[in-house]
């Protein structure tokens, strides 16, 4: 059988896009050995000196005036990326992409962000003959998504296809995929050997994640240090050193049932060791955790797409906004065997999370079924049909 090339691009606008783009890539090899998966970060490869001033102001705006960027997310939310935007963004950044294109002779090109996608449009509509795929990364369609020369689009959810429907893209052009995770994800771990190997007790456990963007302030971290003795409490900071030192020099959190973790390459692991999720509810983060089956508390998002992500969430049973101490204490108490040191009332999940309905290879299943058959792929529309029944279904019986 011969080798099939896959081009996978995206952009660093929030870790979410590149990290859906390398789990794409890390599945297709593994339903298919045949298939050869390049990532790339397009704007990155053709600006190497300008790309990270770009990516540095952005973050600092979302970190400093999120309420700007979900002004511009409402803003533009109907509308695709224009033919003067498509142009500008070629002449200013892209103008060498056929370039790349042309020497890696791809046999399928993938998206996982708007603007890549925008860029690889343009081509298209100029001569450019390759299958163009777009992988929608949230649980919404923003209209900077849709594009005519897009030749199918992976969406997250059967609400996610009728937004795309209603905006006038083709039904018979739109699958319901779900968002892809690592393999990685595709299995989950025994909790108590997960935690023996991660050097962990055998006793609930909570991972936080993404605590840069400010959910450990003053006030949280104390409530978090009255429930060291009951509750394991595993900080994931990431790439935030200075968020690393304060809480590992923290005089409330210096217990044994208290970890604070660097970036890791094993989260897999940490979710399978725990029992509750605390998170900002970023479309990768979210389906990591629905493909483990935990419970999630969500706190403060990024106005736009993570606001439609907490929503989805709630919706279907899987989780919880994080907009109190009392919710914190609720749900330690919760999943510690000390039920009785919360007496408040509130309102639990209206069932313990049912993720069943989620596939987490589905997505590179299909891709991988449409390269074999391109013109046409029955088992790629049934996986499809099957994705839609069983979501529709699930809701229904919320």
């Amino acid at each position: 059988m011969p080798f099939k090339r896959v081009l996978i691009l995206s952009e660093g606008f929030g870790s979410g896009h590149t990290q859906a783009a390398h789990a794409l890539a890390a599945g297709l090899q593994k339903v298919d050995p045949h298939i050869q998966a390049k990532v790339l970060e397009l704007g990155s490869v053709l600006n190497p000196t300008l790309a990270p001033w770009i990516l540095s102001a952005y973050r600092i705006t979302v970190t400093t005036s999120p309420a700007l960027v979900g002004l511009f997310y409402r803003k533009k939310y109907e509308k695709p990326v224009g033919r003067l935007t498509r142009l500008a963004l070629h002449k200013l950044f892209y103008n060498h992409a056929a370039g790349v294109i042309g020497q890696m002779e791809p046999d399928l090109i993938i998206c996982t962000h708007p603007i890549p996608g925008a860029i690889i449009s343009r081509l298209k509509a100029s001569g450019l003959d390759v299958p163009l795929y777009t992988l929608i990364t949230d649980y919404d369609a923003h209209g900077s998504w849709i594009s005519p020369e897009v030749d199918r689009y992976f969406v997250s959810t059967p609400e996610v296809r009728s937004l795309l429907i209603q905006r006038g893209v083709k039904p018979a052009a739109i699958q319901v995929s779900g968002i892809p995770v690592h393999p990685e994800f595709w299995i989950r771990q025994d909790k108590a050997s997960v935690r023996r190997e991660l050097g962990l007790k055998n006793i609930p456990t909570v991972l936080i994640m993404g605590g840069g963007w400010g959910i450990l302030k003053d006030e949280l971290i104390e409530r978090l240090s009255q429930w060291k003795k009951n509750v394991q409490i595993v900080c994931c900071m990431g790439s935030n050193e200075k968020l690393v030192a304060k809480l590992r020099n923290h005089p409330g959190l210096q217990h044994s049932n208290i970890r604070v973790l660097a970036y890791t390459r094993e989260i897999s692991k940490w979710m399978d060791a725990s029992d509750l999720l605390i998170t900002k509810p970023g479309g990768m983060t979210c389906t990591e955790g629905l493909a483990k089956g935990i419970p999630m508390l969500f706190y403060e998002c990024i106005p736009g797409q993570e606001d439609k992500n907490r929503d989805y969430f709630i919706k279907i049973g899987c989780g919880n906004e994080l907009t109190s101490t009392e919710i914190l204490d609720f749900w330690f108490a919760k999943i510690s065997s000390d039920r009785t040191a919360y007496t408040g009332s509130y309102t639990e999940l209206r069932r313990s999370p049912d993720t069943s309905f989620y596939r987490p290879d589905l997505c590179a299943r299909n891709i991988a079924d449409l390269l074999e058959d391109p013109a046409e792929s029955s088992l790629a529309l049934e996986l499809s049909r099957q994705a839609v029944g069983q979501a529709v279904n699930y809701h229904d019986y919320l």
